[in-house]
């Protein structure tokens, strides 16, 4: 399993934490450079969350004519030349566009991965193999965080680093992913219960990717402004918030025991508790915020992956890449219109009201057969 796992596990880094996430974490340097506005800023992120729904919904079409290994490579490929493009960027239009194409590479990797795990893995380890790769995000802010301290002022420089990194992991995932010939579908397998089944599904990936965006975004640049925190202080931080985020590695485990919906029940709790928790000015509520945001992420968006995979049991690509589809419709619109509600209130009330949105997805149904 883990020949596997772990060349996906660094894919899904490089893509999600990388080319997607560590927009945010070197937001306040950049914006210094580029002279970026706070709306700006959230356009920018907007951007990629753009670039990942779009690509979501060419992944099935791409992974049926090509086959998952190419479309892995595509994903790397977008990594490589859009993280070389952010940190080449001297204007907002071109950092805006290489965002773009940076977040092409996320809504490839994890439907391609589903498809990996559901044609080479045994039944057993499925979802385990799942939720493990899905980590991937927690082990790249990891590995930024360090980056990030050592290049704060020189965040070109960063992001030319993980562009190599990137490259690495693109050649590694090559040599591991086993090929599959792509073979023409019947449409039959996918029936109209699959999609009437998937709708609360659905709702639940949107709400969690709005309810998330603002603090993918602005959590850093809200520690820096709001409370005058050090780039080292607030990279710890985000160091934290990816170490625990590896432990939503064991939500596959957790869910088969307590069941999908209690699970997802109290991932999306966590998830709000710990969004309002960086309002508190405290060291102890802002680090347990990332302790928290960490775990309830990676944990929530583990499941639903398995989820969407038990859905669409003999098409999973097409599962995951609808779930997440809806993922990045919340988080696109999420984060622009975080950007705005920051300029127009406060940091503090605008993750207030998006602690107060996570909740909202507590009320929906989450069918037992599918737990």
């Amino acid at each position: 399993m883990w020949r596997i796992v772990l060349p996906g596990i660094a894919m899904i880094g490089v893509t999600y934490a990388f080319a997607r996430f560590s927009f945010g974490l070197f937001l306040p340097n950049i914006g210094r450079s580029i002279n970026l506005t706070e709306s700006n800023a959230g356009i920018v992120g907007s951007t990629a969350y753009i670039a990942y729904t779009l690509a979501l919904l060419t992944s099935s079409f791409l992974i049926k004519r090509f086959g998952q290994l190419k479309v892995i490579q595509f994903s790397g490929l977008s990594a490589v030349v859009g993280l070389l493009g952010v940190g080449l960027s001297q204007n907002f239009l071109f950092l805006a566009m290489s965002t773009f194409i940076a977040g092409l590479g996320s809504g490839w990797a994890s439907p391609a991965y589903s498809q990996v795990a559901s044609t080479s893995l045994n039944k057993e380890d499925k979802d385990r193999g799942n939720t493990w790769i899905n980590t991937g995000t927690s082990f790249g802010l990891v590995l930024s965080g360090p980056i990030a301290i050592l290049f704060t002022d020189h965040w070109r420089f960063a992001f030319i680093s993980f562009a190599i990194i990137s490259l690495a992991v693109l050649v590694w995932n090559s040599l591991r992913i086993p090929y599959q010939k792509p073979e023409i579908q019947d449409e039959n397998i996918i029936s109209i219960s699959n999609f009437n089944e998937a709708k609360f599904l659905l709702i639940s990936s949107i709400i969690v990717g709005f309810g998330s965006s603002i603090y993918w975004t602005f959590s850093r640049s809200f520690l820096t402004v709001q409370y005058n925190m050090s780039n080292k202080e607030s990279v710890i931080f985000w160091v934290v918030m990816g170490l625990t985020g590896a432990i939503g590695g064991l939500s596959g485990g957790i869910m088969n025991r307590a069941g999908l919906a209690l699970s997802y029940r109290l991932a999306l709790l966590m998830m709000s508790i710990a969004i309002i928790s960086i309002t508190i000015p405290s060291i102890y509520g802002v680090y347990s915020s990332g302790f928290l945001f960490g775990i309830s992420y990676i944990f929530v968006t583990g499941l639903l992956i398995v989820w969407a995979t038990r859905i669409f049991k003999l098409v999973p690509h097409v599962g995951v890449s609808l779930s997440f589809l809806a993922l990045g419709v919340g988080q696109s619109i999420g984060s622009a219109a975080a950007g705005e509600l920051i300029s127009m209130s406060s940091y503090s009330i605008a993750f207030m009201i998006y602690s107060l949105a996570c909740l909202i997805g507590l009320f929906v149904p989450v069918k037992k057969k599918t737990s």
